[in-house]
């Protein structure tokens, strides 16, 4: 797990780092860094580095003057003046200036650009030279290294604002908001976290991890049984949407669901056809999954309502989150898309967009559940404010259907007695694992078929 902290929240914990030992030079660690990465991750050949007058701009020219030691380093000073030392330890290296017009033209030979013109405090957006640079660098299909942030972004939100793409970034001590939300982690690139001797604070947002997914898969053990592994009671589907009643069950079942019961409206024949160890009708379960697939039809919050009378946590997802009944849902999963959220909270989509942790942290607040909001990133809401951001996987998921598998494997794991809130985070980052690790257009039934040996692999890592 990695906490995700704010660009005043980093300033801070550097600050305590200073007054703890005076002269440390975190500058130097970081510049070490940079260096060390951008020798990793790009060809031998000459680097382009982009400076800004900040302490940012520090570490570029920092780099520079390592980079310098066995490659020909050529250094813009993009707003005409540089760190002071930095600046003068990359003339010392032998580092050549251009200017904005050298700078495009040096292009064409760099086999790497350093992007260190802005940092965490800066305002988002690129002066226009910088911008005309940036989308050169994006044309040419150059690879650029951003020091933080790719320059242009906001450090503490999720929002696109012009700005470099990024093939790599190296950030220190953690990741900062726009390294995690989309779309702006879309410009980040991978994501290097660095050491530099800082310590991160406590927060309320944070990262889950592979490892994370891993340590918390629900396995079974010698003594397991079908109940300790967890029933889950599945509701879902309707004569319109029959499709989505598979897709759940699908999910539910390749998650390692003990039992799947299904008591929702589409023939037993197809589900059974389909799934022959699923049971049809109630019983004894853990756990509930409701709402995919049921459509406008009546009735819905009479169904919810006799859900709750089971006394077990459940999923709610697509119909049934307009039909909630009054009170708090404690231990239960709300799995929203943006859309769904916005009805929920009687503002726009494009508010929760633009806004996804306030939404998110309502929802869970108002109602005492957790709430998985689903997109190209996930949240998980808890209703003491804590938020936790799913493994990210690829805009293949971006499919119909995936939402009715995720409510299954949710289901499935919250029926083996994790808690909503790590069920929800499990469930996203397991089938944004396996649609990594499974590449190309897979419709979601087809991934959900494939989550089981995810969820091996993932489990061969654990340290036994």
């Amino acid at each position: 797990m990695r906490a995700v902290i704010s660009a005043a929240e980093m300033r801070a914990a550097e600050e305590a780092v200073f007054a703890a030992e005076p002269g440390v030079d975190l500058m130097g660690r970081a510049a070490a860094e940079v260096a060390r990465i951008a020798r990793v991750t790009s060809p031998p050949g000459p680097v382009l580095v982009v400076a800004g007058p900040g302490n940012n701009g520090g570490d570029g020219l920092f780099a520079a003057a390592d980079l310098a030691a066995d490659r020909p380093v050529v250094v813009w000073l993009a707003m005409e003046r540089g760190h002071e030392d930095g600046l003068a330890a990359a003339r010392a290296a032998g580092c050549a200036e251009v200017d904005a017009l050298g700078a495009l033209d040096g292009l064409a030979d760099a086999a790497l650009v350093i992007d260190a013109v802005t940092g965490l405090g800066s305002r988002p957006g690129l002066p226009d030279e910088v911008a005309t640079f940036a989308a050169a660098c994006e044309a040419a299909a150059v690879p650029v290294l951003a020091v933080d942030l790719p320059s242009g972004l906001d450090a503490d939100s999720g929002r696109a604002h012009p700005s470099f793409r990024a093939h790599d970034t190296v950030t220190f001590a953690t990741v900062k908001p726009c390294h995690v939300q989309a779309p702006a982690a879309d410009r980040c690139g991978r994501v290097h976290v660095v050491d530099i001797g800082v310590d991160v604070p406590a927060t309320s947002l944070r990262q889950a991890e592979e490892s994370d997914v891993a340590a918390w898969w629900p396995a079974p053990h010698s003594a397991s049984d079908k109940y300790s592994r967890g029933v889950v009671m599945v509701d879902t589907g309707s004569a319109q949407y029959q499709g989505a009643a598979l897709l759940s069950v699908s999910g539910a079942l390749h998650a390692g669901a003990g039992m799947v019961r299904y008591t929702g409206r589409v023939p037993s024949g197809l589900v059974l056809s389909r799934f022959p160890s699923v049971v049809m009708g109630e019983g004894r379960a853990q756990a509930m999954v409701l709402g995919s697939g049921w459509g406008d039809g009546e009735g819905s919050e009479g169904r919810v309502s006799a859900a709750r009378l089971h006394g077990v946590p459940a999923v709610v997802d697509a119909d049934a989150l307009h039909a909630l009944p009054a009170g708090r849902l404690d231990g239960w999963l709300l799995t929203p898309h943006a859309g769904e959220l916005a009805r929920m909270l009687g503002c726009t989509r494009a508010h929760v967009e633009a806004e996804p942790l306030v939404c998110v942290r309502e929802v869970a607040r108002h109602t005492g559940a957790a709430v998985l909001l689903k997109g190209a990133t996930q949240y998980v809401a808890e209703p003491s404010g804590r938020v936790t951001v799913a493994v990210a996987g690829p805009g293949w998921t971006a499919q119909a259907g995936s939402g009715d598998v995720l409510a299954g494997i949710c289901g499935s794991l919250l029926a083996a007695g994790l808690p909503a809130w790590r069920a929800g985070v499990v469930g996203a980052s397991v089938q944004a694992i396996t649609a990594a690790r499974n590449p190309g257009p897979h419709p979601p039934d087809e991934l959900a078929r494939r989550v089981p040996a995810t969820v091996a692999e993932l489990l061969a890592s654990v340290p036994q």
